[in-house]
């Protein structure tokens, strides 16, 4: 049996989870899981301004923090926090914990091999909407797919106490040690659906034990010292998700349930670069407190193809807020969104999106939340989106003049005028897998 814990659900979780995990007891590896398709953009976004960066800078950081403790308790860490330069990344790790061997998965970025791909005949369609990468391709600033688990197990097989990678399936980062410690095979289809059951339910850190959980979530203890998920795994793919002794929060069923259902699209096909895992076929049962066991995975064959997770510039935004107070809070925040459209129409300013919400109202359920008839205050957010700059610079002096200009109790503008953004969009394609070489490199 292997402790696979998971310290890390996007970044920006707790900075000290992954200490705790290291310190309040035993595991063999940690899992960080860093990225997420908006946090591919924000990496883009950094190494276009710098090309040393592109890489979470949380990480390097912690792992020297963590160093002394990973080599005197053998705990071997597995993180994307490569992003789009992961030997960036990997360096700046052995520039602040040279005691540290740091092996990097590389193959990911196929962004200098677009244009022989589509010159090949495949036109990396975007999955939602069918329309080639042609359309875009001189927008185009970065292209990564998604790799599975097997790279990272032959980098835990260099005997690296850090291995980082960029883009990868999530789960991926906890079934790489079960690969590497059981020896699974590429066509141990149910034991590798096993392990993608496992690393699921980690893979967003305290979601699994507690944190951001509906049910009964008034009677979850210690919130604040929320304990992070540890899954103790066999070599038959049975495992169980628990978390450290004493810790805050809660393993149940109710909260392993709901990790279970959270993004995987079909439950009876969820499909990974490893195997398709079929979530309707697994069992779980209470095994003690603040231990649930998970048994009866199966799994089918891989797909042929491999997701590419691909970045284009799309223009700019910008967004203003104001927040109106009662009485007629929501009347007053109305009326300040028809006097900037208004203003606007004026200007003769168009753009390819223009969106209002009002917080504390409707922004989050839409016309499914319960009538609002007179709130105490209501928050203006207006945005728009497009590919003239000057336009939206030019929208960003319309919010806050409302102060003076529109209608009473005007308040939050302590920012000032909104920030133009540049929007870097998600273009989600597939490429056959034979496509795809990854391989692994040892930083000296």
């Amino acid at each position: 049996m292997i402790r696979i814990a998971n310290g890390q659900g996007f970044w920006g979780d707790w900075l000290e989870a992954p200490v705790r995990l290291v310190e309040q007891g035993p595991i063999d590896y940690l899992t960080l899981d860093y990225l997420a398709e908006v946090t591919m953009s924000v990496l883009q976004k950094q190494k276009q301004k710098d090309p040393a960066l592109g890489y979470a800078r949380d990480f390097p950081p912690l792992m020297a923090r963590l160093a002394a403790r990973l080599r005197e308790r053998n705990v071997k860490v597995i993180a994307n926090a490569g992003g789009v330069n992961p030997l960036a990344c990997a360096r700046e790790v052995r520039r602040l914990a040279p005691e540290l061997k740091v092996a990097v998965v590389l193959g990911d970025d196929i962004s200098g091999r677009i244009d022989s791909l589509l010159a090949r005949g495949h036109l990396l369609r975007n999955l939602d909407t069918g329309e080639p990468l042609a359309a875009i391709r001189d927008r185009v600033l970065s292209a990564n797919v998604y790799l599975g688990a097997f790279p990272l197990a032959r980098a835990l097989a260099t005997g690296a106490d850090v291995v980082i990678t960029g883009r990868c399936a999530d789960a991926a980062l906890a079934v790489a040690p079960m690969i590497h410690r059981f020896g699974w095979r590429e066509t141990d289809w149910d034991a590798l659906a096993a392990g993608i059951v496992a690393g699921h339910i980690i893979e967003c850190g305290a979601q699994a034990t507690g944190g951001n959980c509906q049910a009964d979530w008034q009677s979850i203890p210690d919130l604040a010292n929320i304990g992070y998920p540890i899954v103790e795994a066999e070599p038959d793919g049975s495992a169980v998700v628990t978390k450290h002794p004493g810790t805050g929060g809660r393993v149940s069923l109710a909260t392993v349930k709901e990790q279970l259902v959270y993004e995987i699209g079909d439950p009876r096909a969820y499909i990974t670069p490893d195997v398709v895992a079929d979530f309707t076929s697994i069992r779980l049962a209470e095994a003690g407190p603040d231990r649930v066991r998970i048994t009866g995975a199966r799994g089918s064959p891989r797909p042929a193809t491999l997701k590419v997770s691909l970045n284009y510039a799309a223009g700019w935004k910008a967004t203003g807020t104001l927040v109106y107070s009662w009485p007629q809070a929501l009347e007053k925040a109305q009326a300040a969104d028809r006097i900037v459209r208004e203003r606007l129409a004026g200007l003769g300013l168009a753009f390819d999106a223009l969106e209002t919400e009002f917080f504390g109202v409707n922004a989050c359920h839409g016309p499914a939340a319960p009538p609002a008839t007179d709130p105490p205050e209501v928050q203006l957010r207006i945005g728009v989106r497009g590919m003239d700059r000057k336009a939206v610079e030019r929208f960003t002096r319309e919010v806050v003049p409302l102060v003076l200009s529109g209608p009473p109790s005007g308040t939050g503008y302590g920012e000032g005028r909104p920030q133009v953004r540049e929007v870097v969009a998600y273009w989600p394609a597939l490429i056959p897998r034979e496509e795809v070489e990854p391989t692994v490199e040892v930083v000296e």
